[in-house]
């Protein structure tokens, strides 16, 4: 409240966002107190939606990301297996996102690494503890390579042992509709559109999901990547525009198991990338 009124503007408009992680309300109740003469608004999520669309150093910070989310992802391939306790593995993977990739330093990310096992992959947003991976088991990892505080979340799912028919055929759909959904992403798409090509496809191999499937993301810090602005889901009249970079999280949690398959994009001029190199597929380990 002292800067503001030293330069002038004590009695100004000001915008608050009053849903934020890190705007408490004790010092919304400070600037208040201290500037009686401001008109207060709620501006929450004015700059994000702003910052959507990313500049072109903005793009290759998110570029290096990527480049990090494989390398976390080749090390889970290279190390995942029976009876190795997962706080071990996830050691590694956080070494291997500080050590970075290509050259480039890695930053620590807004979200930690989620590795959820068998009817724990039911849910998202589980961590870790220090069971083992067992044989017969899915486990999907939700890992985010970060570049001075960039981020590029990228998901795969590994099966040690042989995957019940179940598991393949709903990477089968999970493939299909991602398919689908970024065949629709271009500039002049609404994010409702590219929900509807993916639910649809989805829902004719057999599948549902109730979730979204893609959010806007880019700079943050914990507790998340995202930027709380647009989502891939029906009904989301959101222009996509070139330079805007996303999530496209087309998860499936199951009642006996989850399968993640997600990608970083970046809309162009012309269509859509994938940013990270990591093959699109279930990983099987015997």
């Amino acid at each position: 409240s002292g800067v503001i009124a030293a330069r002038g503007w004590p009695a100004a408009r000001i915008g608050v966002e009053m849903d934020n992680y890190w705007f408490s309300a004790a010092a919304n109740e400070s600037l208040r107190k201290h500037l009686r003469d401001a008109a207060f608004s709620d501006a929450t999520g004015l700059v994000n939606w702003q910052r959507m669309v990313k500049s072109s150093h903005e793009v290759e910070f998110i570029r290096r990301a990527a480049a990090i989310a494989d390398a976390m992802h080749s090390k889970v391939v290279e190390l995942v297996e029976p009876g190795l306790p997962k706080n071990v593995l996830v050691a590694e993977i956080q070494k291997q996102a500080i050590l970075g990739a290509g050259g480039h330093w890695g930053d620590y990310c807004a979200f930690v690494p989620m590795l959820p096992s068998g009817l724990d992959a039911t849910a998202p947003h589980l961590t870790w503890d220090d069971r083992p991976f067992n044989n017969d088991e899915g486990t999907f990892f939700e890992l985010g390579g970060c570049y001075r505080r960039y981020h590029a979340p990228l998901s795969r799912t590994v099966y040690l042992g042989k995957p019940p028919q179940k598991f393949l055929d709903a990477e089968k759909a999970v493939s299909e509709a991602t398919e689908a959904g970024l065949g629709q992403c271009r500039p002049g798409v609404t994010c409702g559109e590219v929900a509807d090509a993916f639910f649809g496809t989805l829902q004719k191999n057999g599948f549902t999901k109730d979730s979204r499937a893609g959010y806007s993301i880019g700079l943050s810090y914990p507790p998340d990547w995202g930027e709380r602005t647009l989502s891939i889901r029906r009904g989301d009249r959101t222009v996509l525009q070139p330079n805007m970079t996303l999530h496209f999280m087309p998860a499936l949690w199951l009642d006996d198991g989850g399968l993640e398959l997600s990608e970083t994009i970046l809309i162009t001029p012309t269509g859509v990338e994938c940013l990270c190199k990591t093959p699109r597929k279930l990983v099987v380990k015997s």
